[in-house]
């Protein structure tokens, strides 16, 4: 498996967005890269795909920035849809909503959902959670791609917005999070 160091979507898109992320972009942006890396290694690297994880990598949590939510999904999934309409890709358009959508989702994805939604759910978790839920990726693979894409208080950020968020909404302070 060999790491993806750069992948000119996912740069373009971040780079228009730098402003809004603020202080949170390096940790967003080695997030995202870690997610792109561990999904192709789940997927394949056909340009397709890459293309795909790219575009939803780099939109999949950007609503919490972009319209200042932690209940973030929809208001990313607009954002890429948005985005895919501009450059000309509509047809890509519902797989990364679909991948947007489930990628907080706790269970695995029933047979029918586009090939990349389970692959890109696993990458998430494989980073949220440092590594513990591997999925079978190799051990030696996971610290590669963190090592060359360091945390940036990335993990501690999503603390503090899981703090904030439950003390503004205790009943519902993981939204994004689906069964």
């Amino acid at each position: 498996m060999e790491i993806i160091p750069h992948a000119p979507i996912l740069d373009d898109v971040l780079k228009r967005w730098r402003v809004q992320i603020g202080e949170d972009y390096p940790g967003y942006r080695n997030h995202c890269y870690r997610v792109l890396n561990f999904c192709v290694a789940f997927a394949g690297d056909d340009a397709d795909t890459v293309g795909k994880v790219s575009v939803a990598t780099a939109f999949h949590d950007l609503g919490i920035w972009a319209d200042r939510t932690f209940d973030y999904l929809a208001p990313s999934i607009r954002l890429a849809r948005d985005h895919l309409a501009r450059e000309g890709r509509p047809d890509w358009a519902e797989e990364v909503a679909s991948m947007i959508d489930g990628h907080h989702k706790v269970t695995r994805h029933r047979a029918g959902a586009s090939p990349l939604v389970e692959p890109f759910r696993r990458a998430d978790w494989v980073d949220v959670t440092f590594g513990l839920r591997s999925f079978g990726l190799p051990r030696p693979y996971v610290r590669a791609i963190r090592a060359a894409f360091p945390d940036e208080g990335f993990h501690w950020r999503l603390v503090t917005l899981t703090a904030e968020r439950f003390r503004a909404h205790p009943l519902s302070p993981l939204p994004m999070v689906k069964l």
